[in-house]
C-alpha cells in the first residue's frame, strides 16, 4: 500500500512542480514582456483544477506517509529524529506555500494589472521555489531524514 501512495505522491508532485516551472519559466516572462496580465489568468484558469487537484493529493498522501514514517504526530511538531525533521520540514513548506497562494488569490489576483504584474511574479516565483523545495525535501526521506 505505501508504494502505491507513493506513487500518487510523486505524480502530484510531478504535476505540481511541473506546472508552476512552466510558469516561471515560460509564461511569466511573456506575460511580463508583453505587460499582459491576461496570459497569466489564462494559465492560471486552464491550470488550477489540475494543479489544485494535485496538491490536494500532496497533502493527503503525504500526511498519510508522515503517519507511517513518524506514526506519533506530535512528534512531528518536536522533531527529534531526522524523519520526523523531515517531515517538519515538509509541513513548513506546506504553510509558506498556503500563505503565499492565499495572498495571491485573495489580494493580487483580483486586483493584478500590467502595473500590479511585478508583484506576482514575486508570488509566481516563491511558489514555484517552494515547490522545488518540495522536491528536495522529498528527497531527504530517501536517506534517512535531515539530520541535525
Amino acid at each position: 500500500m505505501y508504494h502505491a501512495i507513493f506513487a500518487l505522491h510523486v505524480l502530484a508532485a510531478t504535476v505540481w512542480t511541473g506546472g508552476h516551472l512552466v510558469l516561471a519559466l515560460t509564461v511569466l516572462p511573456r506575460a511580463l514582456r508583453l505587460r499582459a496580465p491576461q496570459v497569466l489568468l489564462d494559465f492560471e484558469r486552464s491550470y488550477e483544477r489540475l494543479g489544485m487537484s494535485a496538491l490536494a493529493v500532496q497533502v493527503a498522501t503525504g500526511l498519510w506517509m508522515a503517519l507511517q514514517l513518524v506514526p506519533d504526530w506530535t512528534q512531528w511538531f518536536a522533531p527529534n529524529a531526522p524523519l520526523a525533521r523531515a517531515v517538519a520540514l515538509k509541513l513548513m513548506l506546506l504553510a509558506a506555500t498556503a500563505l503565499v497562494a492565499l495572498h495571491a488569490q485573495l489580494r493580487v489576483i483580483p486586483r493584478l494589472s500590467a502595473a500590479t504584474l511585478p508583484l506576482m511574479a514575486w508570488h509566481v516565483a516563491a511558489v514555484t521555489l517552494l515547490s522545488v523545495g518540495f522536491v528536495l525535501a522529498g528527497v531527504v526521506f530517501r536517506y534517512g531524514g535531515l539530520a541535525a
